[in-house]
């Protein structure tokens, strides 16, 4: 499975012809994706599965009318059919004033390599392998009672893009991946976990028996698991829960929520957010990035930049049709699946690291909570208002005590970016990554 020269002169014939039945303008998109997983539980075979797919896309303007369709038929009547049907749509949607193209002095022409795909495919027996030692280690940490499962698994997704402007760019990434959930207690006492590890390239993964240990060791943690008292209190957030407050500034910085005017930091661009010294970056170009990629879904080059500099919100998250709506330039962060363009969205973005160590940010809280697991979706971009369920530990003198469960943690986004002091433990793990996060004053509900 590779894209391949017959595939870009497929795509350029696809958009020639969808000139010639009508469009004014047109891009074509290519994804073809294949993936294979081994799960286990308890030791014994869940499933083994092997994928592979491929999707047409065709976007045509008439005017400023755009419409966009897929296939999985890349026959020469498919295609036909596809394109009849995508310029008709066109024809008869209402005009959208923002839609259209990059211009050819925008779109990309060259991109270096970003060491985005792995050659190496993992056998079926490798991804067994790695299952079974990650369940196995987790089952083996004393007070695990039962597994809700491991699983390892691998992906490609490779993609081409040809445009009428003259953008013509393909590029492809893996993902490997191993993950186990278990359980601890009996009856109503008991707790469940996970963790899992991702990675583009299969040596930087974390090895699949620290995954299953970590697994197992945070599960029986939770053992005994009481409430908090109501009240005001420093809030410590894990990484990887942490990371939730850097997609609610993602909404909220989004192009599509700012032109709406649904934000509620719509005015805030060029303000004052987090303390001075809290960077926020954007990087598309970071070499093995979980997100990264050398051009958007517009056909625009990446190019790394500082979202939030010195505590300042320096820049909106902008696709081509969400700047051309508010008058500005893009940043560079279109999306473009076979179904059309969808948005803006970042790339490799992370919070900056602090000089604190964990330990160190917590050491002066007296009562307060450590945040290991959230839930639901509490969360208003119109508002900026957070509440959120959670899980995780009592912090009673700068030291973790006994954990907690059942509990809300809510504030206001604009006071929780204030606050916000980040850790020195910033680790790059999913494209959307932080340090361990302390926000002080935020209500505690727990009725403990």
């Amino acid at each position: 499975m590779t894209i391949s020269n017959n595939d870009l002169d497929l795509l350029a014939g696809l958009v020639l012809k969808a000139r010639a039945a009508g469009a004014d303008a047109a891009d074509a998109i290519l994804v073809r994706s294949a993936a294979s997983s081994h799960a286990r539980r308890l030791g014994a075979v869940e499933h083994v599965e092997r994928q592979e797919s491929r999707d047409l896309g065709l976007r045509v303007l008439v005017g400023k009318q755009q419409a966009a369709n897929s296939s999985t038929d890349l026959s020469a009547e498919a295609q036909a059919a596809l394109i009849e049907r995508t310029v008709a749509m066109a024809s008869a949607v209402p005009a959208d004033p923002w839609c259209g193209l990059a211009d050819q002095a925008e779109i990309a022409r060259v991109w270096g390599d970003l060491d985005l795909d792995d050659p190496i495919e993992p056998t079926p027996e490798a991804l067994a392998e790695a299952a079974a030692i990650c369940e196995a280690a987790a089952l083996g940490v004393k007070g695990v009672s039962n597994s809700e499962g491991a699983e390892a698994g691998w992906g490609r997704s490779q993609m081409a893009v040809v445009a009428s402007n003259g953008f013509v760019g393909a590029w492809s990434r893996t993902s490997h991946s191993v993950s186990v959930s278990v359980i601890a207690g009996e009856g109503t006492a008991m707790e469940r976990d996970y963790d899992w590890t991702s990675a583009v390239h299969r040596a930087d993964l974390v090895d699949a028996a620290t995954i299953g240990r970590r697994a197992g060791e945070r599960t029986v943690a939770l053992l005994g698991a009481r409430r908090l008292p109501s009240r005001q209190m420093p809030v410590v957030f894990e990484p990887r829960v942490a990371s939730g407050l850097l997609r609610s500034l993602v909404g909220a910085i989004s192009g599509t929520s700012v032109a709406r005017r649904a934000s509620f930091l719509m005015d805030d661009l060029g303000k004052r957010l987090f303390a001075p010294g809290i960077v926020v970056r954007d990087d598309p170009l970071r070499r093995r990035g979980a997100r990264s990629q050398p051009f958007d879904g517009d056909g625009i080059a990446g190019a790394p930049r500082n979202i939030v500099e010195d505590g300042v919100l320096t820049s909106w998250l902008l696709d081509l049709q969400t700047a051309r709506h508010l008058g500005l330039e893009t940043t560079g962060h279109g999306t473009h699946g076979t179904g059309g363009s969808s948005g803006p969205s970042p790339s490799n973005l992370w919070l900056a690291a602090g000089s604190a160590t964990p330990e160190e940010l917590m050491a002066d809280i007296k009562d307060g909570f450590y945040v290991t697991s959230m839930m639901g979706m509490g969360v208003s971009m119109v508002t900026g208002d957070y509440s959120r369920g959670a899980g995780g530990f009592r912090i009673e003198n700068g030291r973790l005590t006994h954990p907690v469960s059942e509990v809300t943690v809510a504030g206001n986004l604009r006071d929780m970016f204030a606050a916000l002091v980040p850790a020195n433990d910033l680790i790059f793990r999913w494209g959307l990554d932080t340090p361990t996060i302390r926000i002080d004053g935020m209500t505690v509900a727990g009725g403990g």
